[in-house]
């Protein structure tokens, strides 16, 4: 009886909240992206894994993430997500990702292969195919495949420009329930060395259209400070980014609903630099 009342809590949770239900959609880009409140499909290098994979393109060496969530605090709604990439020469940029969503009742596992490249110095291509695995109750498992485009642009020295979709052509999860085709738009803009501001709008086409933005600002140079909003419902978002002079960076950030609660989420990456790279050759 009691798992019983688990599955239907978490289902009326993930019917209610919408956005924060995944079914098959990308998991949000660590806790930097969530702490930025989602803003992230302009978002460059590992970060940019699950958001838009052309942001792959202007990575300078092997990166990886491993990042963690816990959704409304509620211990049912467990998200983990790892993702790595890797520049081969000229050839462009490849990676991996991977995510679990859910409980033993209910749940979701997510594996991507991806490629991006650089189309010209400042403009940049990705692509990725997936795997999605749901484990439904009464329904058994359902496995799907589907592929995300995604592009990149950097109009000027501090303007980057992102879109992307996801899974444009339909899939059917169970009866009356598809796998989202969402679009997303956005921009970032750098003031300074020190600040990055983005905003951005989603589309998923069965619901209506969402605005999100998030600013981070590096009080000093190894410690961010970041805040972001998004609508449709209204979350707010904060966090904390520690970022090694050795390439390794640790990000904490929440999201507040003002209904179901807070969404702690942790994320560690490590992405080598081209600075790295000469010193290293020295």
């Amino acid at each position: 009886m009691k798992r019983c009342l688990t599955i239907i809590t978490l289902i009326f949770i993930m019917s209610w909240a919408g956005v924060e239900a995944q079914n098959g959609t990308p998991p949000v880009s660590g806790a930097r992206g969530t702490a930025m409140g989602d803003a992230s499909v302009s978002f460059t290098g590992i970060s940019s894994a699950f958001a838009n994979q052309a942001g792959l393109s202007f990575m300078e060496g092997v990166g990886f993430m491993v990042s963690a969530e816990r959704r409304f605090l509620v211990s049912e709604i467990n998200s983990i997500s790892a993702a790595v990439a890797v520049p081969v020469n000229k050839a462009g940029t490849f990676g991996l990702t991977i995510n679990y969503f859910g409980f033993s009742g209910y749940n979701e596992r997510r594996i991507g292969l991806a490629y991006s490249r650089k189309l010209m110095d400042k403009l940049a291509i990705g692509a990725q195919f997936d795997y999605l695995g749901f484990n439904i109750p009464e329904y058994g498992t359902k496995n799907l495949f589907t592929f995300e485009l995604g592009m990149q642009a950097q109009l000027i020295e501090q303007v980057y420009v992102g879109a992307h979709i996801f899974s444009p052509v339909r899939q059917e999860i169970i009866e009356d329930e598809n796998v989202p085709t969402v679009v997303r738009f956005g921009i970032s803009y750098l003031p300074s060395k020190k600040v990055l501001i983005s905003a951005e709008l989603e589309k998923d086409i069965e619901f209506p259209m969402l605005f999100k933005a998030g600013i981070e600002y590096y009080i000093i140079d190894i410690l961010a400070l970041r805040a972001g909003v998004s609508s449709d419902p209204i979350l707010n978002s904060f966090g904390l980014g520690l970022r090694l002079k050795n390439g390794l960076n640790l990000d904490v950030a929440s999201s507040y609903h003002y209904e179901l609660g807070f969404t702690p989420s942790i994320s560690i990456s490590y992405e080598v630099k081209k600075k790295e790279k000469e010193t290293t050759s020295k």
